[in-house]
């Protein structure tokens, strides 16, 4: 499974509000009725400036071309369609994960907050920021390594008491 697929299952995991997975903070907002239509637009307008909508189609891409790649049994024409089908699949999977995702932000956040927020991201400042999450993470990832929690976390485990080594 790619890390695209990864990010929209996950992403979507925690957007569903029936299950928060991050308790209530003093002066949190969630709503237990569904949130209005301005609402929703502001969420969606939030989620479309936020770092999974900057790296998704990065990754789409990415990832396509590791399946084009993977497949040179394709001829020119067929590796263009696949292209193609590979684009309209991501279009797809990035939309239902800003709309996830505003909704969850519509549940989230008052519309004041929203509000403010939407008007930040509007900014130049913020649009130029956005512009440079990519890059900022390919550097960190570059500059830390490679991170695998699970391992990390056994191999410390292990040293600590003795079990769970492999």
């Amino acid at each position: 499974m790619g890390t695209f697929t990864i990010v929209l299952l996950a992403a979507a995991a925690a957007a569903t509000p029936a299950a928060p997975s991050v308790p209530a903070l003093p002066g949190d907002t969630i709503l237990t009725h569904a949130p209005d239509a301005a609402s929703e637009a502001l969420g969606r307008e939030l989620a479309a400036s936020g770092t999974l909508a900057a790296l998704a189609p990065l990754q789409a891409r990415a990832e396509t071309e590791e399946l084009v790649a993977a497949h040179p049994e394709l001829t020119a024409a067929e590796q263009a369609q696949l292209r193609a089908v590979a684009a309209r699949t991501a279009a797809a999977g990035t939309e239902r994960l800003m709309a996830a995702i505003g909704h969850a932000y519509a549940m989230r956040l008052s519309r004041a907050d929203l509000s403010a927020l939407v008007a930040f991201e509007r900014t130049a400042a913020a649009k130029r920021m956005r512009t440079a999450i990519p890059f900022t993470i390919a550097a960190t990832m570059q500059a830390v390594g490679k991170l695998d929690f699970k391992a990390d976390t056994l191999a410390a485990f292990c040293k600590d008491t003795g079990k769970l080594c492999t």
